[in-house]
Protein backbone atom coordinates (compact mmCIF):
# COMPACT_ATOMS: atom_id res chain seq x y z
CA UNK A 1 0.00 0.00 0.00
CA UNK A 2 2.84 2.16 1.27
CA UNK A 3 4.25 2.05 -2.64
CA UNK A 4 0.97 3.10 -4.44
CA UNK A 5 0.45 5.57 -1.83
CA UNK A 6 3.88 7.17 -3.18
CA UNK A 7 3.45 6.11 -7.09
CA UNK A 8 -0.04 8.54 -6.63
CA UNK A 9 2.01 11.51 -4.81
CA UNK A 10 3.94 11.38 -7.82
CA UNK A 11 1.74 11.32 -10.39
CA UNK A 12 -0.43 14.36 -8.74
CA UNK A 13 2.54 15.98 -8.34
CA UNK A 14 3.13 15.47 -12.37
CA UNK A 15 -0.58 15.74 -13.03
CA UNK A 16 -0.56 19.12 -10.80
CA UNK A 17 2.43 20.72 -13.22
CA UNK A 18 0.43 20.13 -16.14
CA UNK A 19 -2.48 21.62 -14.33
CA UNK A 20 -0.24 24.86 -13.82
CA UNK A 21 1.11 25.09 -16.87
CA UNK A 22 -1.83 24.78 -18.68
CA UNK A 23 -3.30 27.92 -16.79
CA UNK A 24 -0.31 29.82 -17.02
CA UNK A 25 -0.40 28.71 -20.90
CA UNK A 26 -4.24 30.24 -20.77
CA UNK A 27 -3.27 33.12 -18.74
CA UNK A 28 -0.65 34.14 -21.47
CA UNK A 29 -2.19 33.64 -24.58
CA UNK A 30 -5.75 35.52 -23.10
CA UNK A 31 -3.67 37.71 -21.24
CA UNK A 32 -6.21 36.72 -17.66
CA UNK A 33 -5.05 37.66 -14.09
CA UNK A 34 -4.02 34.83 -12.20
CA UNK A 35 -6.81 34.30 -9.58
CA UNK A 36 -7.01 34.74 -6.23
CA UNK A 37 -8.93 32.27 -4.92
CA UNK A 38 -6.70 29.97 -3.42
CA UNK A 39 -5.38 32.98 -0.81
CA UNK A 40 -8.56 33.94 -0.12
CA UNK A 41 -9.28 30.26 0.82
CA UNK A 42 -6.00 29.85 3.29
CA UNK A 43 -7.47 33.45 4.29
CA UNK A 44 -10.40 32.38 5.75
CA UNK A 45 -9.55 28.60 6.67
CA UNK A 46 -6.42 29.91 8.59
CA UNK A 47 -9.28 33.02 10.32
CA UNK A 48 -11.99 30.19 10.66
CA UNK A 49 -9.42 28.31 12.59
CA UNK A 50 -7.89 31.04 14.94
CA UNK A 51 -4.71 31.16 13.33
CA UNK A 52 -5.25 34.35 11.01
CA UNK A 53 -1.70 34.65 8.83
CA UNK A 54 -0.48 37.87 10.68
CA UNK A 55 -0.48 41.21 9.52
CA UNK A 56 3.03 42.33 8.10
CA UNK A 57 4.59 43.78 4.76
CA UNK A 58 4.52 40.31 3.54
CA UNK A 59 1.01 39.28 4.27
CA UNK A 60 -0.22 39.26 0.71
CA UNK A 61 3.15 36.83 -0.16
CA UNK A 62 2.90 34.62 2.86
CA UNK A 63 -1.17 34.23 1.36
CA UNK A 64 0.41 33.45 -2.44
CA UNK A 65 2.80 31.18 -1.28
CA UNK A 66 0.08 29.20 1.01
CA UNK A 67 -2.11 29.20 -1.55
CA UNK A 68 0.06 27.73 -3.87
CA UNK A 69 1.49 24.86 -1.50
CA UNK A 70 -2.42 24.26 -0.75
CA UNK A 71 -2.91 23.63 -4.52
CA UNK A 72 -0.10 21.20 -4.55
CA UNK A 73 -0.87 19.64 -1.62
CA UNK A 74 -4.67 18.75 -2.94
CA UNK A 75 -2.68 17.64 -6.37
CA UNK A 76 -0.58 15.62 -4.62
CA UNK A 77 -3.42 14.15 -2.42
CA UNK A 78 -5.92 13.62 -5.01
CA UNK A 79 -2.95 11.65 -6.43
CA UNK A 80 -2.41 9.02 -3.47
CA UNK A 81 -6.25 9.12 -2.95
CA UNK A 82 -6.54 7.95 -7.00
CA UNK A 83 -3.60 5.43 -6.53
CA UNK A 84 -5.32 4.04 -3.78
CA UNK A 85 -8.74 3.41 -5.33
CA UNK A 86 -6.83 1.96 -8.34
CA UNK A 87 -5.19 -0.94 -5.95
CA UNK A 88 -8.35 -1.50 -4.88
CA UNK A 89 -9.68 -2.20 -8.31
CA UNK A 90 -11.43 0.20 -9.34
CA UNK A 91 -9.66 0.96 -12.92
CA UNK A 92 -11.84 2.70 -15.24
CA UNK A 93 -10.04 3.12 -18.98
CA UNK A 94 -8.21 5.87 -19.43
CA UNK A 95 -11.06 7.77 -21.24
CA UNK A 96 -12.95 7.60 -18.33
CA UNK A 97 -10.90 7.32 -15.61
CA UNK A 98 -8.26 10.46 -16.39
CA UNK A 99 -11.46 12.87 -16.89
CA UNK A 100 -12.95 11.23 -13.78
CA UNK A 101 -9.68 12.24 -11.72
CA UNK A 102 -9.81 15.62 -13.34
CA UNK A 103 -13.44 16.24 -11.97
CA UNK A 104 -12.33 14.69 -8.49
CA UNK A 105 -9.26 17.62 -8.37
CA UNK A 106 -11.83 20.05 -9.64
CA UNK A 107 -14.62 19.34 -6.90
CA UNK A 108 -11.94 19.54 -4.45
CA UNK A 109 -10.60 22.93 -5.14
CA UNK A 110 -13.73 24.39 -6.08
CA UNK A 111 -15.62 23.14 -2.74
CA UNK A 112 -14.21 25.40 -0.38
CA UNK A 113 -14.12 28.44 -2.84
CA UNK A 114 -17.96 27.71 -2.93
CA UNK A 115 -18.44 26.72 0.85
CA UNK A 116 -16.55 29.49 2.33
CA UNK A 117 -18.29 32.22 0.19
CA UNK A 118 -15.06 33.38 -2.09
CA UNK A 119 -17.05 32.40 -5.24
CA UNK A 120 -20.48 31.18 -6.74
CA UNK A 121 -19.59 28.84 -9.41
CA UNK A 122 -23.74 28.92 -10.22
CA UNK A 123 -22.28 32.79 -11.48
CA UNK A 124 -19.25 31.61 -13.62
CA UNK A 125 -19.17 32.46 -17.27
CA UNK A 126 -18.71 29.41 -19.65
CA UNK A 127 -14.97 31.33 -20.19
CA UNK A 128 -14.43 30.73 -16.25
CA UNK A 129 -15.39 27.70 -16.77
CA UNK A 130 -13.33 26.45 -19.14
CA UNK A 131 -10.53 28.31 -17.59
CA UNK A 132 -11.15 25.65 -14.51
CA UNK A 133 -12.01 22.72 -16.29
CA UNK A 134 -9.30 22.28 -18.71
CA UNK A 135 -6.54 22.82 -16.33
CA UNK A 136 -8.05 20.15 -14.17
CA UNK A 137 -8.70 17.84 -17.26
CA UNK A 138 -5.07 18.15 -18.11
CA UNK A 139 -4.23 17.12 -14.04
CA UNK A 140 -6.39 14.57 -14.52
CA UNK A 141 -5.40 12.78 -17.52
CA UNK A 142 -1.60 12.93 -16.80
CA UNK A 143 -2.33 11.64 -13.13
CA UNK A 144 -4.65 8.41 -13.82
CA UNK A 145 -2.34 8.23 -17.08
CA UNK A 146 0.75 7.90 -14.62
CA UNK A 147 -1.21 5.69 -12.37
CA UNK A 148 -2.32 3.47 -14.51
CA UNK A 149 0.94 2.90 -16.49
CA UNK A 150 2.97 2.28 -12.96
CA UNK A 151 0.41 -0.47 -12.15
CA UNK A 152 0.84 -2.07 -15.77
CA UNK A 153 4.34 -1.89 -15.23
CA UNK A 154 3.88 -3.67 -11.99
Amino acid sequence: MFHSIVRGCAAGAAGTTALNATSYLDMALRGRPSSSAPEDVVEKVTEKAGYPVPESDGRDNRLSGLGALSGIAVGVGTGAAVALLHRAGVRPPGWLGGPATGALAMVLTDAPIAGLGISDPRTWSPADWTADALPHLAYGLVTYGLISAAHRHR
